[in-house]
């Protein structure tokens, strides 16, 4: 962010500065910089939750209430060390875009991170070892019973965007439902198909983390709108409530939408990801 708003070259195109501006201007510099933003501030409360979890599991007086955070916490895992740290590489190659040249050689230290983000996808037993922990421990071995409940927890953050009725939470809302419809038909693929096509299934794997991950991130940003709108009604650090509202915004509409190509590709793209034959490659 500090660069972008340095660095000078060309003209906004909407014509607000009659000359040659800091980049930050620039409606796709916005657009990477909302994506950098979102992605951590996702990926973040994704780990805060899964860690209240965790510490709910272990010191709750209630045993059911540990017994289903820890289920919960279980799940999250594997999307917590796979989807992060993918997104925490992409953060990263977004990081050397915004400085263009300036960020592919050594002054910035821009490279630097893209090149230490990258061994974050395999020092937690690579993201296919994580995939392969979602598939057969956390969803197949209950037949996904876990990973229903969950949905249905995202399906009452769904009713409560709607009841606030904004604009931000309606947007965010059908981002949710579609992202939530996508994710359950994967886990029925998932616990329909794993015995009769095992390689139908895995070769989905990653892409179900990916579904996954973004879900789980997505839906916290949707819970966080709902504490920010309602803070910020009541003037309550406006300027950095708005700036959530906003985030979980771009997220739905930038990064949550992909959910339902993810489910395509994982229910219907089986078949061609697994039929060339060893000899063609």
């Amino acid at each position: 962010m500090a660069y972008a708003r340095e660095r000078v070259q060309s003209r906004p195109v909407d014509g607000s500065i009659n000359a040659s501006a800091p980049i930050i201007h620039h409606p796709d510099v916005k657009r990477m910089l909302m994506t950098m933003r979102a992605y951590t501030e996702g990926c973040r409360a994704m780990a805060t939750v899964a860690a209240a979890a965790y510490d709910a599991a272990h010191h709750h007086a209630d045993a059911d209430t540990r017994k289903q955070n820890q289920a919960f916490y279980e799940f999250m895992v594997p999307l917590v060390k796979g989807y992060s740290t993918e997104m925490s590489l992409e953060v990263a190659s977004l990081g050397v875009q915004v400085h263009g040249g300036m960020g592919f050689i050594e002054e910035t230290g821009a490279a630097q991170y893209l090149r230490d983000a990258k061994i974050l996808t395999i020092y937690e037993g690579t993201t296919a070892i994580q995939a392969n922990d979602l598939v057969g421990r956390k969803t197949a071995r209950d037949s996904g019973q876990v990973a229903k409940a969950i949905a249905a927890q995202i399906e009452k953050t769904e009713a409560e965007l709607a009841r606030q009725g904004s604009a931000a939470a309606r947007a965010v809302g059908k981002r949710l439902t579609a992202a939530r419809e996508a994710f359950a038909e994967v886990v029925d693929f998932v616990t329909g198909q794993i015995k009769e096509s095992p390689n139908a299934v895995f070769v989905g794997s990653v892409p179900y983390l990916m579904l996954a991950g973004n879900l789980m991130a997505g839906w916290q940003l949707a819970r966080s709108l709902l504490v920010a709108e309602a803070l910020a009604k009541a003037g309550t650090d406006t300027d950095f409530m708005n700036a959530k509202i906003i985030t979980a915004r771009f997220y739905a509409q930038h990064i949550l939408n992909k959910a339902p190509g993810l489910r395509d590709s994982i229910v219907d793209g089986a078949e061609s990801a697994t039929a060339l034959a060893l000899d063609a490659f």
